[in-house]
């Protein structure tokens, strides 16, 4: 107890944070003083030795991890909970979106879904000119930014080319802010070329949005549809994820005696904790918690129990591999080399398998769903997700190709960051190419940071590297996400990362 008590204590007088995030942090640490869900001795050696993770999420799981509110139902309807009518123009819709969001529970205390913004907001746009449009969507932005200061927080926009979708992205581009999150639903069928040249020139100026495979994402999901919210996790609409658990490969490779001993026994067992970590986690929200019982939520009809999933996470893919192949005495490196991706290609089938066999009660569609995690900051020997470790990386062409089959077992979500020279700003041209090619090949998701911008992406979510430097200084930061960045700086290499050329975009650029 006394630890603890020093623990709260430090927490009360820390000058680099804000009275809100103190209130947080003295939540969350008070919560870890609750008992843990029951689990087995075995489960719980593995999670001592963090050969699976709970990603800290608490011992009393109250509400789901994510949650993502199908927006349009209270735009339908209003909401008899918060005593709200059915909006009528843009401005009510918009402030009826603003009050919403802070009911909207979720493992960082802010939502991580804020809604298809465009498809919610165009039927309010009849007889509002451009210049009104833009008006509101960016004090809307400011608003977002100021009052929920978390990166996680995230939008969708698309597949269509529309007015919102376009006054958002100016407005994102304009503001430079880090919140929220963007994710653009791309589908070559409907977006045009034009949509997608506009994306992929606002990741040169700003990171964002993610450009998500659309047609390639939703068939993973029903009529109802998905959203992609927090990094960038593709989860049903009207749902969300109830937890989300994790494997560390790397630390079940070196566990291993050799590659046969991984797949026969060392894989199988740690998936099969992993799992019966979830089960516990997602029978205490459901059987313990009461949050589907009492929440307004789910009266209304803004989200549905049956609708949630469970997200079950692998990280440390490149180390994993590059130890299986020193094991057979084999030098090819992951990413790098034929041998060691096809390695890589076998243990992700392999997984989808196995995941797919461990029956869960309270779970959308009865079985968890095979997710790539990108880390946390405290992560010192596993790379992020079946990403190629930082400072490594090949050419952005080779790099997409390289991961690229990994992509059909990951429906909850998978990333990779293409961290590109800054020459990309002579001809934006290279940009839209690379990502046109790579979601026609099969990419999931496309997402990319340009060298020199002050605007970076961490794992999935963003930062600025000048809060980042005021955060170190000792001045805090109004943003949350602002201490897991400057963690992640300083731990696990992501200002590491190479930036590659795309092709020859400084001599294409000065031709034009």
């Amino acid at each position: 107890m006394s630890e603890i008590l020093r623990v709260l204590q430090q927490i009360a007088t820390d000058p680099t944070l804000s009275p809100a995030q103190k209130a947080h942090a003295l939540s969350v640490t008070a919560e870890r003083l609750l008992p843990y869900p029951a689990l087995d001795e075995a489960t719980q050696a593995a999670l001592d030795a963090r050969i699976i993770c709970d990603m800290y999420e608490g011992h009393a799981p109250y509400k789901p991890r994510y949650v993502l509110p199908d927006y349009a139902v209270l735009l339908q309807q209003g909401s008899a909970w918060l005593e709200l009518p059915p909006p009528q123009t843009l401005e009510e819709a918009i402030h009826t979106l603003m009050i919403a969001y802070h009911h909207v529970p979720s493992v960082t205390g802010m939502p991580v879904f804020i809604g298809h913004l465009d498809q919610l907001l165009l039927p309010f746009c009849e007889g509002v000119s451009d210049e009104v449009l833009y008006r509101q969507i960016k004090l809307f932005w400011r608003y977002l930014d100021r009052t929920l200061p978390d990166a996680f927080m995230h939008a969708n926009i698309g597949p269509d080319d529309n007015r919102v979708a376009r006054a958002v992205l100016q407005v994102d581009a304009e503001l430079q802010q880090v919140a929220p999150n963007l994710t653009f639903l791309y589908d070559p069928a409907v977006s045009g070329e034009a949509m997608l040249r506009l994306c992929t020139d606002n990741i040169i100026r700003c990171g964002k949005p993610h450009i998500a495979n659309h047609p390639l994402q939703r068939q993973a999901f029903d009529a109802r549809g998905y959203a992609v919210v927090s990094c960038y996790n593709s989860l049903p609409l009207g749902g969300g994820a109830s937890t989300l658990t994790r494997i560390n490969l790397a630390r079940v490779a070196r566990l291993s005696r050799d590659e046969d001993d991984f797949f026969r026994h060392q894989l199988p067992r740690y998936v099969d904790l992993n799992a019966r970590l979830t089960r516990s986690r997602v029978n205490y929200l459901f059987e313990q918690s009461g949050f589907f019982v009492s929440s307004f939520l789910v009266a209304e009809g803004w989200i549905d129990p049956a609708r949630f999933t469970a997200m079950f996470g692998v990280f440390g893919m490149a180390e994993a591999v590059n130890q299986l192949q020193d094991l057979a005495g084999r030098a090819g490196r992951y990413g790098h080399d034929a041998t060691a991706n096809a390695l890589g290609y076998r243990i992700s089938a392999e997984l989808a398998r196995l995941v797919a066999a461990e029956p869960m009660d309270h779970v959308w569609r009865g079985h968890a769903m095979l997710h790539a995690q990108a880390g946390i900051s405290s992560d010192q020997d596993a790379t992020p997700a079946l990403r190629i470790p930082y400072g490594s990386e090949p050419d952005p062409v080779t790099h997409v190709l390289a991961l690229l089959p990994h992509h059909a077992y990951y429906l909850s979500g998978i990333s990779e960051i293409l961290t590109l020279d800054e020459t990309v700003r002579a001809n934006p041209e290279a940009v839209y190419q690379l990502a046109q090619g790579a979601l026609a090949s099969g990419l999931r998701e496309f997402t990319a940071n340009v060298q020199h911008n002050d605007l970076v992406r961490v794992t999935g979510y963003m930062i600025r590297l000048s809060d980042v430097q005021r955060f170190n200084e000792a001045r805090g930061s109004r943003i949350n996400t602002t201490v897991l960045g400057a963690e992640a700086a300083a731990s696990t290499g992501i200002l590491a990362r190479q930036p590659r050329v795309v092709a020859q975009e400084w001599l294409a650029g000065a031709e034009r």
